[in-house]
């Protein structure tokens, strides 16, 4: 046998041996949400773990389009039902004060939760024999759903579909400074004034409140109910997760700390691999000769749904462009159409961001649309309406790639300015173009890092000593304000003896003097 021959034969037994000692594990990936861009990032996942060779059950509201190897595909469709009204209202939520957002928010999530867990084919799923490697749980206002991962006997891995919150940020005991971490549900910046820095800890400080005193007593007892034989308690069960992964990336938002088990992969629902778009697209898109916007609204809320007076302005500021528009438009007709512009209930839109005829999005300011337009290089308009859309957009504008507007001050003439502005100035092109260069610039792939990090935290048994000591402390503890009162308050108490004796001694000088004082002039006298 040649020396050439020997060699591609040790190399091909080599890969061999290294390919049987992969692992295929079993994983259950709950996706408890309605709205379509959450889905799209938890899919994404399972579909990555699915062509990584594993066995992945995927719940979620949602059945797949087509079946994919290795997805055993569980869609529960009463949660569709059960949020309908959510979603249908999300304009007149958005116009109610933000305590009153919270609180439906919150009641929403405690309601969406039972819904999954009631649904017949998870029950038949638990009553089985099934069993799960890990299981990988969204995590959104569906705490009880947790104790899935200790039913299963397997690690609970979370995910963050939008951002650090403190849903998420609490079960892995990463850090959340109120200095210069805003609330996600806040319009700040990570540098802020002393008032908004005051309005932010006030405004933890009853989200803290309220999740421990309402909110989450509400989850325990949807956890006792359908996890009676848990031997964990729910709070326990919580501070037990293995695993955080993020939809979020540092170079889209601002540095913060994490802890060791709370990892970044924001975008690993951008498709990589351009698909060529529908011929009627592509055609409207190449005829344009001062470029193409894309205007949506997003998944959830729907530019038929817009009022009258809104949909007019829409309609006033595109017919005055010399660009062409693609409006994610729900319906077939749009009275008052413009020519240069082209409606669709449905557009591909991370291809066609990717297409260099495209100059500008608008947008609604979602996590998902703001970072697909930053990984393409696509400046932005905002029309932030609820959630963390304010946040995105304020970085947006802080880094000067984006416009903000507000919705209830919507007009054509506000809306063309800002489309103008972003268009005409090529430093807001160049600071997204530098923007999309920093987020690329990653070792690996999103969706590589998040397979990775799963497979990581299975194949160490729950990964237990990437697990902060912060989960073992309460409040008290964890920000040390027992050590605090005893140090500072015993200095404090020594500082005051020591000043007291000072008192008393310089009252007992002061004594000694005058009656010596006194005792001298008596003798004068005498």
């Amino acid at each position: 046998m040649s020396q050439s021959s020997s060699k591609t034969g040790f190399i091909g037994l080599t890969l061999l041996c290294l390919l049987s000692c992969v692992a295929s594990y079993n994983y259950m990936v709950v996706l408890p949400c309605a709205a379509r861009s959450h889905y799209n990032v938890g899919s994404a996942l399972a579909k990555g773990l699915a062509a990584a060779g594993h066995q992945v059950t995927l719940v979620s509201p949602f059945a797949l389009k087509k079946p994919i190897k290795n997805i055993n595909d569980l869609p529960v469709p009463s949660i569709l039902k059960a949020m309908s009204g959510d979603i249908g209202n999300l304009l007149k939520t958005s116009e109610a004060p933000i305590i009153q957002q919270i609180l439906g928010f919150y009641d929403m999530g405690i309601r969406l939760t039972g819904v999954l867990l009631s649904d017949s084919s998870v029950i038949e799923l638990m009553q089985s024999n099934q069993t799960f490697d890990a299981v990988i749980c969204e995590v959104f206002l569906n705490e009880a759903q947790f104790g899935l991962a200790e039913h299963f006997k397997a690690p609970l891995i979370g995910m963050g579909t939008f951002g650090a919150i403190s849903w998420n940020t609490d079960l892995v005991g990463t850090p959340s400074p109120p200095s210069y971490v805003p609330h996600t549900l806040l319009k700040f910046s990570d540098h802020m004034s002393l008032v908004q820095r005051v309005i932010n800890l006030a405004f933890l400080s009853y989200e803290y409140l309220f999740m421990k005193l309402y909110y989450l007593p509400q989850q325990e007892q949807l956890y006792t109910k359908y996890f009676p034989n848990n031997k964990q308690n729910f709070y326990d069960m919580r501070k037990n997760t293995a695993l955080m992964l993020l939809n979020q990336h540092v170079s889209l938002s601002f540095p913060r700390p994490y802890s060791p088990n709370m990892i970044e992969v924001g975008g690993m629902h951008i498709n990589r691999k351009r698909q060529p778009l529908p011929q009627d697209i592509e055609e409207f898109i190449k005829g344009a000769q001062h470029g193409v916007i894309y205007f949506s609204m997003g998944s959830n809320l729907k530019s038929k749904d817009l009022p009258q007076q809104k949909r007019l302005e829409l309609i006033k500021t595109f017919s005055k462009l010399k660009q062409r528009v693609l409006w994610k438009f729900e319906e077939p007709n749009l009275p008052g159409k413009p020519e240069n512009v082209f409606i669709s209930d449905w557009f591909p839109q991370d291809d066609i961001l990717a297409h260099e005829n495209v100059i500008l999005f608008i947008t609604h300011g979602g996590l998902l649309s703001t970072t697909e337009s930053i990984y393409h290089g696509k400046p932005f308009v905002g029309i932030p309406m609820f959630g963390d859309q304010f946040l995105n957009m304020e970085r947006a504008e802080q880094n000067g790639y984006g416009r903000s507007l507000v919705y209830e001050q919507l007009s054509a003439e506000r809306l063309l300015a800002a489309i103008q502005q972003l268009i005409e100035d090529p430093k807001a092109n160049d600071l997204v173009k530098a923007m999309s260069a920093r987020y690329k610039d990653q070792p690996q792939l999103p969706l590589e890092r998040a397979v990775y990090w799963v497979e990581h935290v299975t194949r160490h048994g729950g990964a237990r000593y990437l697990r902060s000591a912060s989960q073992d402390l309460n409040f008290v503890q964890y920000h040390n304000l027992d050590a605090i009162l005893i140090l500072y308050g015993g200095i404090l108490f020594v500082l005051y003896c020591i000043a007291l004796l000072i008192r008393c001694a310089w009252r007992a000088l002061q004594n000694f003097f005058m009656g010596r004082k006194t005792s001298q002039g008596k003798m004068k006298q005498h």
